[in-house]
């Protein structure tokens, strides 16, 4: 018999609710997106991402469980993220599915919100071997993970400052582009020339594996005022291209030093920039010349769903890794044992 499990996932600005059978089976993946209702803003708004996230809770998880064809009775365990993330908005999810757990009589899982996103990459590639390179590059996030088996993630490398996501949302903003930034400044990219603005790219210290993209976000900003300023026009595309270019490099070239040192074969990108058409041309590129073999998930799956919280939480119901009825929302939980 399968396992089915509902997963729910309402970390920041998605509301979204899968079914996925044994890990691997999708059989619903709904998500309920608010750009429409952030993009006034430039960004989200956490409380009205948490009062979104109320109006559509319900809804989600009923159109997940009638698209897969599943009756509440059919689960086998109710999986949720936890953390990190928008604490109202994690707490809905959250009490939703251990409200859900409790009538139901079944285990409830709790889930990691990276560690959701790297399982993006097992529900399209699931025969990916350990040990492994994950590359996650989000909004809110941008790390280094290395996996030498399922369950162990250990950190090698993150961002000092501002995630990759949250640049191209900051910049985009700038450029009169909206929200999200990402995908409008891989649109703009592509009119422009990536190499007539050579913006900087933040190496750090030898050897290091963490990012810095403030310093980048901070020279784009300041060129840009500087041509307001003496009444020069400027080429948004250029400064669309230029900026992509210098994220993806960094990213690119410190993910297959990454993969190297821990001599792994393969790098897992996952996260909402993983969509990105550029860095993956790039980083594919760059680990072939050194036979390192690179996987992403379908953009969908690059998003925030529920899917891939009920990949992950497969695995933690095979083992009997269950959360008590007491579980609470931690907007910085850490998911790593150590960084070396």
């Amino acid at each position: 018999m399968a396992v089915n499990i509902l997963a729910i996932e309402t970390s920041c600005d998605e509301s979204s609710a899968a079914i996925v059978a044994d890990g691997r089976e999708i059989k619903s993946n709904i998500i309920s997106s608010q750009i429409d209702v952030h993009k006034k803003f430039g960004g989200v708004v956490p409380e009205i991402a948490s009062r979104k996230h109320l109006e559509a809770i319900s809804l989600v998880v009923q159109e997940a469980l009638d698209e897969a064809g599943t009756a509440f009775k059919d689960l086998d365990a109710v999986a949720v993220t936890y953390g990190p993330g928008l604490v109202g908005a994690l707490l809905v999810g959250l009490s939703y599915a251990k409200a859900a757990a409790f009538a139901l009589n079944k285990p409830l899982i709790g889930v990691h919100h990276l560690e959701g996103h790297i399982h993006a990459g097992f529900l399209e590639h699931p025969d990916l071997a350990f040990p492994l390179v994950a590359l996650v590059v989000s909004g809110g996030h941008t790390s280094l993970v290395y996996l030498p088996r399922r369950g162990e993630y250990v950190l090698l490398g993150q961002t000092r400052d501002d995630a990759a996501g949250e640049a191209f949302d900051k910049v985009a903003r700038h450029l009169g582009l909206g929200y999200p930034g990402g995908p409008q400044i891989q649109k703009a990219a592509l009119q422009g020339n990536k190499d007539h603005l050579d913006f900087p790219k933040a190496w750090l210290e030898e050897g290091s594996l963490d990012f810095s993209f403030s310093g980048l976000k901070s020279s784009v900003l300041s060129y840009l005022n500087r041509c307001k300023m003496k009444g020069e026009a400027y080429h948004v595309p250029d400064i669309a291209a230029g900026l992509q270019e210098a994220i993806v490099e960094v990213l690119s070239e410190k993910a297959v030093r990454a993969a190297k040192l821990k001599q792994c074969s393969t790098i897992l990108l996952a996260g909402g920039v993983a969509a990105n058409l550029r860095l993956r041309e790039v980083l594919k590129a760059r680990a072939e010349q050194e036979g390192i073999h690179v996987v992403w998930p379908s953009p969908l799956l690059c998003t925030d769903n529920g899917a891939m919280i009920g990949c992950a939480a497969y695995y933690k119901y095979m083992q009997g890794d269950f959360a008590p009825l007491t579980l609470n929302a931690v907007p910085n939980l850490s998911l790593f044992m150590q960084k070396n």
